[in-house]
């Protein structure tokens, strides 16, 4: 599915009222249509309601809720905001069939003076601005949004939370953004509704199906996508019957200094559980025990030091390989890890401590082979690019160096968003915040290299990698919840989320 941008947006707008065709005010009616139809839902005519409505066409949507808010006896209190005398010409026109009314609402245009209401025992309809707003409210509006914020009362949001930009707000006010109690959004989430920074002011985002057209959506181009369980369904490799452990690939695991064995239990597990033939695991000597009490089934390779990774070892027969995930960050394991990097040609993974010592060899960056994978959370991914102002602009980074590198970055979060060389951007839907525990990363780390090794593209193995481990996370949430999910229930629950893909 396409995540589209402000511009696209108004183009698959424009599509749908030229080939459908219809006309934008009747477009505007089906999209109003869709909000009543949930408001209704959710309060009986005896709740008044308070609508603000701006000069553009969010205006035009909350003017056309009012008049039909009004049909179905609702007490409606609209304020029609026309500072500079200039509305669009469909909020102009539902201006027209709102005064048309014979009763049922109580309507001001505000021109110059402005009485706020009291806003108790009631429901805001906020229609202010939409997804045109590019700059952060200020005066008179910046005021006004405050005064509904302090409000006690239910806020909906037509499409976007007045304030909110559809894209980029690092440098936005967000006390001059409505707070919603639900975002009624058309068609699709805004691209600033997959960022962490926007949560508290979207509420229960609601998406509303209003009909925009499915040719139009598939000509216009988007650099941003969402993966979904029918993208991901005709990736899934099947195992053949004659397939034997040497067939099924064989991965190298570089993990887990000493006090860290963890991170290597759970990475080698998780790409057993992948389906690799074969993992091997290089470990520090004092990690042994642990390792083979806790993995019987994979292979161990000593380093030669007791306590860290401190040295590289031949991967020619590896089909693939993945390095970080606790291996800490000394100087000795940073030697190694490059070394490790140049020793093969298998598709390479960097997570976690490999990530932290590139970033303090700046000159290594370079150095890495096409086809990389870099597995970053937000921090780790400052210290590869620079600080970054907000999620949009660390995406931005992300994309690029991906296409600097000419490999693949999965920046991780809440929306995991996968950037490739060629500069698009695949959002993960799978996954749940219980998953936001120690080792998830490894187990993801692992999980890719099991792919990797079972033949996937790199590509294919960080759509499916991103999307299982999101889905095994949200089985494990059915069965722990999210308080005590931890990364261990993430691999126990990998087998059922990949036999309902392969299903």
């Amino acid at each position: 599915m396409k995540i589209f941008a402000a511009e696209e947006i108004r183009q698959l707008d424009q599509y749908t009222i030229n080939h459908e065709p219809i006309k934008s005010i009747d477009l505007m009616e089906r999209a109003s249509i869709a909000v009543v139809q949930f408001v209704t839902g959710q309060w009986t005519p005896e709740m008044p309601m308070v609508v603000f409505a701006g000069p553009g066409n969010n205006g035009g949507d909350a003017l056309a809720v009012s008049r039909l808010l009004a049909e179905r006896n609702y007490k409606v209190n609209t304020y029609l905001f026309n500072t500079k005398k200039q509305l669009s010409a469909d909020c102009e026109e539902n201006k027209r069939r709102l005064m048309e009314m014979p009763d049922g609402v109580e309507f001001h245009e505000v021109i110059s003076e402005f009485e706020p209401p009291t806003l108790k025992d009631c429901v805001v309809i906020d229609g202010l601005f939409g997804t045109g707003l590019t700059k952060t409210l200020t005066g008179g509006y910046s005021s006004l949004v405050k005064y509904i914020n302090a409000a006690k009362c239910p806020v909906v949001s037509i499409d976007v939370p007045s304030g909110l930009m559809t894209e980029d707000n690092a440098l936005n006010v967000d006390a001059n953004v409505i707070r919603a109690t639900y975002t009624l959004t058309f068609q699709q989430k805004k691209l600033s509704y997959l960022f962490d920074e926007t949560q508290p002011f979207l509420g229960t985002l609601k998406v509303l199906d209003i009909g925009l057209s499915k040719q139009g959506m598939a000509e216009i181009a988007s650099i941003y996508t969402m993966l979904e369980e029918n993208d991901i369904k005709p990736l899934i490799k099947s195992r053949p019957d004659f397939a034997h452990k040497g067939s099924m690939g064989s991965a190298l695991i570089v993990a887990g200094k000493y006090g860290m064995a963890g991170a290597s239990v759970l990475a080698t597990k998780a790409c057993l559980k992948s389906g690799a033939g074969k993992v091997t695991a290089l470990i520090p000597k004092n990690n042994n025990d642990i390792m083979q009490i806790s993995v019987p089934e994979a292979v161990i390779v000593h380093d030669k030091d007791d306590e860290i990774i401190s040295d590289s070892i031949d991967s020619q027969t590896y089909n693939a390989v993945a390095i970080g995930p606790g291996i800490g960050t000394d100087e000795n394991t940073a030697i190694a890890v490059i070394s490790q990097i140049r020793r093969g040609n298998a598709p390479c993974i960097l997570d976690a401590d490999a990530l932290n010592v590139v970033a303090t060899h700046r000159a290594w960056l370079m150095q890495l082979p096409k086809g990389i994978i870099l597995t970053p959370h937000p921090k780790e991914l400052e210290r590869l690019v620079g600080h970054t102002v907000g999620c949009f602009e660390a995406l931005s980074k992300a994309r690029e160096l991906a296409r600097t590198l000419q490999g693949y970055v999965i920046l991780k979060g809440h929306y995991s968003a996968l950037c490739t060389p060629d500069g698009s951007v695949i959002f993960n839907s799978t996954g749940n915040s219980g998953m936001a525990t120690a080792g998830s990363g490894d187990v993801l780390t692992g999980i890719l290299a099991g792919l990797l090794a079972r033949g996937y593209s790199q590509e294919d193995a960080c759509k499916v990698g991103m999307y299982v481990h999101g889905l095994a996370g949200d089985m494990a949430m059915q069965y722990v919840g999210k308080e005590s999910l931890m990364a261990s229930d993430i691999i126990t629950c990998l087998p059922k989320a990949l036999m309902k893909l392969e299903k």
